[in-house]
């Protein structure tokens, strides 16, 4: 980021904050990997932003759905998070409200401006609201789009920057100690903490009760000076009253024994802790702020975080991706990767932060023998602080990319490593007790998401194998028939799909295309997807119309699985006439495009699915081919979107069909195929193209 776009970003951030009446904001820029990284904050406590610094642009997430569907996202309180968004409730379940709004810098999504308010004060946005974020958007916008003009794009920095409010708002020297010394006549004591929660002023009786001075305490986290205290449950209420915008309190043992009470009440430059003596253990919190939450409930928040979200992954590199977006930043990590063995070599089935040139290291060395100096466990993490205590235990220990210190977090699963997730770091780096708990405690969750992804990867390449080796590898040369076929599978991630198409000769000047979807994403969709085109080939090669090919298939359909259905659609051509008979089973309407004619959409008497009912009939349609021409057959993963009508998905297809007289038919499919091809899709995609006589396909 330029040093002169910094400011102005800043400056629009707090603009934005104060302008729509928000306590807490942030901006995500979107990285060009295509995740969105929290560039700059205000008022959000340094824990919550690291673990939400880095998101992926699919994730289901208020940011990342504003990004995503390029609209604003609002979220009333508590009860309307968890309907829309239940991940995020269940990992930050404070009261507040929330509004998610794309910044544009021209037609594209560059970010995202993120807003928060204590809920209750309103179910939706207030008109001036809504203007004032609209106005912080777009200047946010005119920003990054100036900054792309001049060639040097801002970039989101390595980690979020919080803002400080506090400057325009502070007091006089004097007005400090004349406040001070009015707080130290008071039995209770007082400390302030500025946004990122460290202590800028401490009464006399507060430090009395903590057992600390105030030098002690000024500069300093109250959890980092005070050892009794830094624990979950201060942690959790410091985020409640910061999140909320809501006194908040609760009750703690003190270094004495005795109970101190803290009641934390929160603003837009900080938050003010009343310290006071005795109390009942645990005493409830302020009305209207929920009860108290038991010991490690910070730590479970953040897990269940990465567990919601690793849910997701099903490939190891989507486990090492979502991993490293919470991990790296909270922790500081460097670099991660997952080693497998196989063949007595290591494998790096995935990493983030290493170069190519440290994978390749890893990749195939043979693996080395255990350490000597100690009993070894492959079960057991093992951490290492710098080089020389790596080279301790492994003398032949190769440093790649210059790191410095690495945690080695066995993946195990019912007794049995099946691999280890390196964490390395370019810095020494001393493990306490509590962060090598938490790393173990995350090497479980990566064991689970990594064992899934293998089980799934396992599965997914057996039944497209199967798929592969169903659909027609070539398709037949046929003089005067010019063609062009595409198949795209669903987005990886996703289940396979039961699309098909064929091309059978029936004589010298006559040809059938066949296209289907098959029911069901699985290994029997892909079986019975062979046994449908089977069956057509045989019925086509014996002469029957296309309603009878169909209906004869049907009929085997019924009896083969009498649960699955498939959608197909027959054309016959005779090359010779230039026409074509059409037979339906609840298929899509083809395309019919002419050199500088409207395209067609060419619809037929779609009768019943096959499989559906045994005596289903088919009626056929005659339709004339033109020399230049050409018919398009497809399946309903290049139409289909969430939310838009099919009917208008088809003609919106057929509006952008523009065939040129000798254009090749290959470019044409992939014209058609680009728009659904980059985006995720949870169909695949069957396109076949026909044209009589003429052009190069």
């Amino acid at each position: 980021m330029r040093e002169d776009a910094a400011p102005r970003l800043d400056d629009l951030l707090i603009q934005a904050v104060t302008g729509t009446g928000a306590h807490i904001g942030a901006v995500y820029l979107l990285a060009g990997d295509g995740r969105l990284l929290m560039d700059v904050q205000l008022g959000m406590p340094a824990s919550i932003a690291l673990a939400w610094a880095r998101l992926r642009s699919d994730d289901p997430l208020p940011v990342a759905t504003a990004a995503r569907e390029g609209r604003l996202i609002w979220v009333s309180g508590r009860e309307d998070l968890a309907r829309q968004f239940p991940a995020v409730a269940l990992t930050l379940p404070y009261p507040f409200a929330m509004a998610a709004c794309p910044v544009r810098a021209g037609a594209r999504v560059r970010g995202v401006l993120l807003l928060l308010w204590p809920a209750g004060r309103s179910d939706r946005l207030s008109r001036e609201q809504l203007d004032a974020i609209h106005a912080s958007c777009s200047a946010l916008g005119d920003l990054l789009r100036r900054a792309d003009q001049r060639g040097e794009p801002v970039t989101p920095g390595p980690r979020p920057r919080p803002l400080d409010p506090g400057p325009a708002l502070a007091t006089a020297p004097d007005a400090e100690l004349v406040a001070l010394g009015c707080l130290n006549r008071l039995p209770e004591g007082y400390c302030s903490l500025d946004v990122g929660g460290r202590v800028t002023l401490v009464t006399a009786p507060a430090a009395d009760l903590l057992r600390a001075g105030p030098s002690e305490l000024r500069g300093t986290r109250l959890g980092e000076a005070l050892p009794w205290l830094d624990g979950p449950v201060y942690e959790d209420r410091y985020r409640a009253a910061v999140l909320s915008r809501r006194a908040t309190s609760f009750t703690i043992r003190g270094p004495s024994g005795r109970p101190l009470t803290f009641h934390l009440f929160p603003g837009l430059t900080g938050v003010t802790v009343r310290v006071t003596a005795g109390g009942p253990e645990r005493a409830g919190p302020e009305p209207g702020t929920g009860g108290e939450r038991p010991d490690g409930g910070i730590a479970l928040h953040e897990m269940l975080h990465l567990a919601t979200t690793l849910a997701r992954a099903v490939t190891a590199q989507q486990v090492i991706d979502l991993v490293a977006d919470h991990v790296m930043p909270v922790h500081d990590v460097q670099a991660m990767a997952i080693l497998t063995t196989k063949g007595g070599r290591l494998r790096v089935a995935a990493s983030r932060g290493y170069s190519r040139r440290a994978v390749g290291e890893f990749d195939g060395r043979p693996v080395g023998p255990p350490p000597t100096e100690r009993a070894y466990d492959a079960t057991r993490p093992a951490f290492y602080a710098d080089l020389d205590e790596l080279r301790a235990a492994y003398p032949d220990a190769v440093a790649s990319d210059d790191m410095k210190a690495w945690a080695f977090l066995p993946l195990v699963t019912s007794g049995r490593p099946i691999g280890t997730c390196v964490l390395a770091y370019d810095h020494p780096h001393r493990f306490g007790v509590d962060e090598r708990a938490t790393l173990t405690a995350l090497a479980g969750l990566i064991t689970q998401a990594f064992e899934r992804a293998r089980l799934y990867d396992v599965k997914h390449q057996l039944a497209q194998c199967l798929q592969a080796s169903l659909l027609p590898r070539t398709l037949p040369d046929i003089p005067g028939l010019d063609l062009a076929a595409r198949y795209v599978p669903a987005t990886p991630g996703m289940d396979i799909g039961g699309d098909f198409f064929d091309l059978i000769r029936l004589s010298g000047t006559q040809a059938a295309a066949v296209i289907g979807d098959v029911q069901g994403h699985d290994v029997t969709a892909a079986a019975l997807m062979g046994q449908v085109r089977t069956a057509i080939r045989a019925h086509a090669g014996a002469g029957a119309s296309p309603g009878e090919v169909l209906a004869h298939t049907n009929r085997l359909l019924v009896e083969l699985a009498p649960d699955r259905f498939t959608s197909c659609l027959y054309v016959s051509l005779d090359l010779a006439r230039h026409t074509a008979c059409l037979a339906s089973a609840g298929h899509l309407p083809p395309l019919l495009g002419r050199p500088g004619a409207p395209t067609r959409v060419v619809e037929t008497a779609a009768g019943l699915l096959l499989g559906v009912d045994p005596r289903a009939e088919y009626a056929t349609l005659d339709v004339d081919l033109p020399p230049g021409g050409v018919l398009t057959l497809y399946t309903d993963g290049l139409v289909e979107q969430p939310g838009l009508d099919l009917g208008e998905a088809i003609q919106g297809l057929a509006e952008r069909f523009n065939p040129t007289r000798d254009g090749p038919l290959r470019d044409l499919a992939e014209s058609l195929i680009e728009p659904a091809a980059l985006e995720r899709r949870a169909d695949d995609i069957a396109v076949l193209l026909l044209r009589c006589a003429g052009g190069d396909s």
